[in-house]
């Protein structure tokens, strides 16, 4: 029984062989045409999906022509090269989906999703209102030393003023979020053990 490798002819395709290493698209595209489908079947048979499949092929042809300079045809035939290129690209695949999985399976799983606290989203919502009716430069001396932990002395240092104004303005803005906010007094934590 004759296969394709028989009743192909060598020389046309070693000559579109060499014009491919020569940078011709058109000779690779010639190549891609005589072989694609064999490559894909191969892949085929190795992977899940027709769409691996698709992707190990067009992988295949890649590598062939990236390494063009250093393929050498086998029995005159870039093809069994391209098999065993589906073939390596097939493995790497089920390996790394492999991994994947194994990496899903190991992963933590949490038995419900939580939607936002309500009542933490109203005391947000209350902050930001009062941050909002502050002077923007008292709003922004706030978050600067409460917030973001910047000594007084370089907040006042952005906007320009003296460090002692700059205390004067966040103390009148501490006291306000105080007045604003009373209600959400939060118990002080416990000390105990902390040096």
């Amino acid at each position: 029984m004759r296969t394709f490798l028989d009743v192909r002819d060598d020389s046309v395709e070693l000559q579109l062989w060499e014009r491919a290493r020569e940078n011709d698209g058109e000779a690779f595209g010639r190549l891609f045409d005589l072989h694609r489908y064999r490559v894909y079947r191969r892949a085929l048979g190795l992977v899940d999906s027709q769409h691996d499949a698709e992707d190990i092929t067009a992988a295949a042809f890649f590598e062939l022509w990236r390494k063009r300079r250093s393929v050498k045809p086998a029995d005159g035939s870039v093809l069994p090269w391209l098999l065993v290129a589906a073939v390596n690209l097939s493995r790497n695949l089920r390996r790394s989906t492999s991994r994947y999985q194994r990496l899903l399976r190991a992963a933590p799983r949490s038995t419900a999703v939580e939607g936002p606290d309500a009542e933490m989203m109203e005391t947000r919502k209350r902050l930001a209102a009062s941050l909002g009716e502050l002077s923007p430069v008292d709003g922004a001396l706030l978050v600067l030393t409460v917030l973001e932990g910047l000594p007084i002395a370089q907040a006042a240092e952005v906007f320009g003023l003296k460090p002692a104004t700059a205390r004067v303005r966040l103390h009148r803005a501490r006291a306000r979020l105080r007045a604003d906010l009373h209600d959400l007094d939060p118990a002080p934590l416990p000390t105990e053990g902390i040096s």
